[in-house]
């Protein structure tokens, strides 16, 4: 509507200089026709007319009507009339190439009715909003949010990341550049970084392996649980939790187990017993959920005298001062990488990690970068021990939930 205002001001302040010129030319008064327009102007009959001529006879001789559609005075930033796909009648057309009057019909005899709904009333997004009604319906969503301070705890933190790490890694295609795992080589700069990532893993936790990453920490300790009941090859079929875990890490454990046909058991730490003989594995976090740091090395000795393994959950950057979890004899160690620079996101996902002994390196999830050599003998990244990738053993696969996000961390 504003581009129609400028137009419609733009021909009336012509018109009135045209008109002026020709009276102080003392040129003949005569009306001067109307040019077909767009857009209409109340006033355009009478600012036409030489001052010379009489306004009311003038009207009278020449009045004009010049109709406007009633599309062009509705919202112009709307989703459809700027949707860059397939005309209506190109659509129909394609229809009849299948043999069909209309597209409506094609996907009658596409799609089952059994699977179909009736109708899909929204209320006032029925119609849909235009760009500007959405942005005002996103802006009232936000304002609803309410933001408390974050206190130790849970495995969400704030965070920073310097604007030079920003400038040269974030914004760096050489790091970000995507790869898929059927040409993961192609792309070094991020293979490189992801190597980086664990290597840090492999220093913070005292374990000499890790993955580039899982999808968040609530998966990553599930996948342990699956690593427990593998090396164990299912022979006991129950996995203990702490009680000092983040709730959602607990939660994602009880619905995975049910795929693993595993018994999920939550207890006090001092609680944990072990007599059943049937617990293949436990999961405990450090520091807890609530920021407490406990000492598990008589913990880890004594499940491992009970032929249990032992799964740790744990805080990145809280291990840049704390003990090692590999230090206390842990076998598996997760935890998420949110807390290098991440924002919390409203809860993730965040690239998660998985760190473990070379002695169970093949039933590791989740990608391994590796270093290798080139045709040129020159050093050279590339995706190892690729056995384990769903793109050779499909079914068989243990990288079926993995991220790529650790290049943020």
């Amino acid at each position: 509507m504003e581009r129609a205002r400028r137009l419609a001001y733009r021909g009336i302040v012509k018109r009135l200089v045209n008109d002026t010129k020709r009276h102080r030319n003392a040129e003949t008064p005569h009306l001067v026709p109307h040019a077909p327009a767009r857009y209409v102007s109340s006033l355009s009959p009478f600012i036409s007319t030489p001052r010379s001529v009489n306004h009311t006879a003038a009207f009278g001789r020449h009045q004009q009507t010049r109709s406007i559609s009633v599309d062009a005075v509705k919202p112009s930033d709307t989703f459809p009339r700027r949707h860059n796909s397939a005309t209506p009648d190109e659509q129909t057309h394609m229809a009849k190439f299948c043999g069909f009057d209309h597209i409506d019909s094609l996907i009658d005899a596409t799609v089952p009715k059994s699977i179909r709904l009736d109708s899909m009333k929204f209320s006032k997004f029925d119609a849909g909003l235009t760009e500007s009604q959405m942005i005002q319906h996103m802006v009232d969503l936000a304002s609803k949010n309410k933001v408390f301070k974050s206190f130790i705890g849970m495995g969400y933190y704030n965070t920073h990341v310097p604007t030079v790490i920003l400038r040269n890694i974030m914004e760096n295609p050489a790091w970000y550049t995507q790869y898929t795992p059927y040409q993961a080589e192609i792309s070094q700069g991020r293979l490189e970084s992801l190597l980086n990532f664990q290597t840090v893993i492999t220093d913070l936790t005292g374990l000499p392996m890790s993955n580039a990453s899982l999808l968040d920490e609530g998966t990553a300790a599930a996948e342990a649980m699956a690593m427990c009941n593998n090396i164990l090859k299912g022979k006991k079929k129950t996995f203990v939790i702490a009680s000092n875990c983040h709730p959602q890490t607990i939660d994602v454990c009880k619905t995975r187990a049910d795929g693993f046909d595993l018994k999920v058991v939550t207890s006090d730490l001092k609680d944990i017993d072990y007599s059943s003989g049937d617990v293949c594995g436990v999961l405990v976090q450090y520091p807890g959920t609530e920021g407490e740091v406990l000492d598990y090395a008589e913990f880890v000795k004594n499940a491992h005298a009970n032929g249990v393994k032992v799964v740790m959950a744990t805080d990145l950057l809280a291990l840049t001062v704390l003990k090692p979890p590999g230090e206390f004899g842990a076998d598996i160690v997760v935890g998420s990488a949110q807390r290098f620079g991440v924002p919390m996101g409203y809860g993730g996902p965040h690239a998660a990690f998985l760190a473990t002994s070379q002695e169970y390196k093949r039933m590791m999830p989740g990608r391994i970068i590796g270093i290798s050599v080139d045709s040129s003998g020159k050093q050279a990244l590339r995706m190892a021990m690729q056995t384990r990738e769903q793109h050779i053993r499909r079914d068989k696969a243990t990288s079926n939930i993995c991220t790529a996000q650790v290049i943020t961390s």
